[in-house]
């Protein structure tokens, strides 16, 4: 296998570049500093003041509070508290912060542990974590007019993870609202056993960079992009230990009402894991799609700007805090919108996306030699997928031109009406290695009339300790997505075994063979919307 450092440098480099030039484009430069304690910031029409929190063990969490303007201390208003997303300082929800209060909620946010100025150590979603949300609704609950029966948890990404395991964990979460968040962190970052490198790479050096990583996160880090198998173990139980998912049951048993919402591109947490997280919930709940990339979909409201994502979050709180029959939960429960369109469709649940499915067949034996970027791969994170939802311009490779010598490429017929992909696509072949450990990407593309693909979605996947010349079976599901195939063009499936997104593990000299035995057809399947 390749040394993974040397492959790494590059990524962390342009991760953490992408990271650092997303947080100055939304005006959270490490320049801005959290507020003295107990220093009250000007406002218009709220009150807004920084204070400091108790947390677990008496860590301190920087916080700012943000009061309905004339609030009175026996008054009664419903609360929502915002944990900060990953690296973010604590002013990131300022201007939500305000709209909230302005709509007659009190707000509370504090910065995560181990960032910026508040206390302790970065833990991922831990104990510390959970326990510190806990804190902080037992201080909003003394210090300010807050209803108790009334508490609501979001956030973006990080924020939402932690609100989701909040909620989990502490009855008194009512509702919740988790932007651009994970469900299963291992099937966020480690799907198809794939380490997802750029994303590892971007999120360990963004924490590094505006935080202190625990002893353990360290270690995690350093075993999970250097790839040392002897820990995955250790890793994946780490993982799951702060994945919300594995505490489905408490969450359904608490009953809280919880909106998801992701992008289809987000190249950190992709959506499968979300809709699989999303179909295990009992209780109220609703699921959003929309283009973009890792928390692209809601950065404008973060500015203050309208924004889909935040009004329907704020929609979600009137009706299951405030109680306001605003008809949101009579709406379809999965709203997506296409890549390609405008508008939104509304689903009864996520297995009626994409009912119809189509099948391409994988036909004849195809062998591809390893170890070499045959230029078809996923983008670069938080980049590409962003380009895809403003510009509609996704990563693109050339069918004809891709090198078969590390390619393979499979085309359907050109389709005579338009094809709208929904969902999540499959694959299934059988596979032969020349070495018993190795790494393929399936990328599947839109090819127009002169052979250019532009990608649909895509996927790793990676296996070890099978016997090199042995055949076995390989069934994986591509990330999940909305694009409509314009009257004319083909689909195609392209699987080679390099792509700067991920860590590759295959050593070198290895051969892989996709072969379609007539008792076990290889195929893709292509789920569509009905027209």
């Amino acid at each position: 296998m390749r040394d993974p450092h040397q492959s790494l440098r590059s990524t962390t480099a342009g991760a953490v570049s992408a990271a650092l030039i997303a947080g100055a484009a939304f005006g959270l430069a490490p320049a801005a500093q959290a507020a003295p304690a107990e220093r009250p910031a000007a406002a218009a029409t709220a009150s807004v003041r920084f204070v400091d929190i108790p947390g677990d063990g008496g860590t301190v969490l920087k916080a700012n509070v943000v009061t309905p303007a004339g609030a009175k201390a026996d008054s009664s208003y419903p609360v929502i508290v915002l944990p900060t997303s990953w690296a973010m300082p604590q002013i990131e929800y300022i201007a939500q912060a305000k709209k909230l209060a302005a709509a007659g909620y009190v707000v509370v946010s504090y910065n995560s542990r181990g960032f910026w100025e508040s206390g302790g150590e970065i833990e991922v979603g831990g104990p510390e974590d959970i326990a510190d949300a806990s804190k902080v609704i037992d201080w909003t609950l003394k210090n300010t007019p807050a209803d108790p029966a009334k508490v609501g948890m979001a956030g973006v990404s990080y924020g939402a993870g932690i609100s989701l395991l909040a909620a989990a964990h502490d009855k008194r979460v009512k509702a919740v609202g988790a932007m651009s968040g994970w469900g299963d962190l291992v099937d966020s970052i480690y799907s198809g056993r794939t380490q997802h490198a750029q994303a590892g790479a971007l999120l360990g050096g963004a924490g590094y960079l505006t935080g202190r990583p625990s002893a353990e996160l360290q270690r995690i880090l350093k075993d999970f992009l250097g790839s040392n198998l002897d820990s995955e173990d250790e890793m994946i139980a780490w993982g799951t230990k702060r994945s919300p998912a594995t505490y489905v049951d408490r969450l359904n048993k608490n009953g809280a009402a919880i909106l998801l919402a992701n992008a289809w591109g987000d190249t950190i947490f992709p959506p499968n894991q979300y809709a699989s997280f999303y179909e295990k919930l009992t209780g109220p709940k609703r699921l959003e799609f929309r283009p973009g990339d890792h928390a692209t979909a809601e950065a404008t409201g973060l500015l203050g700007l309208p924004n889909d994502t935040w009004t329907n979050t704020q929609r979600w709180f009137d009706r299951y805090l405030k109680g306001e029959k605003n008809g949101i939960d009579q709406e379809q429960p999965v709203q997506l919108k296409s890549r390609s369109t405008g508008g939104y469709e509304g689903y009864p649940d996520w297995k009626s996306v994409g009912a119809t499915k189509k099948k391409i067949d994988l036909a004849g034996s195809t062998t591809i030699r390893a170890n070499v970027d045959s230029g078809a791969n996923g983008g670069i994170v938080m980049l590409s997928n962003t380009l895809d939802q403003f510009l509609k311009i996704p990563p693109m490779a050339s069918m004809p031109l891709l090198p078969r010598r590390y390619a393979a490429v499979w085309q359907s017929e050109r389709a005579e009406r338009d094809q709208r992909v929904r969902g999540t696509a499959k694959l299934h072949t059988t596979l032969t290695s020349t070495k018993e450990s190795g790494t393929l990407v399936a990328y599947l593309y839109d090819v127009g009339p002169l052979g250019l693909g532009k990608l649909v979605s895509n996927a790793p996947y990676t296996f070890h300790g099978k016997t090199p010349g042995e055949p076995f079976a390989v069934d994986l599901e591509l990330f999940s997505t909305a694009y409509d195939v314009p009257a004319g063009h083909r689909l195609a499936l392209v699987v080679d075994t390099v792509d700067p997104l991920y860590v590759e593990h295959n050593p070198s000299g290895a051969q892989l063979t996709f072969s379609s035995p007539s008792a076990d057809p290889s195929y893709v399947s292509v789920p569509l919307r009905e027209q």
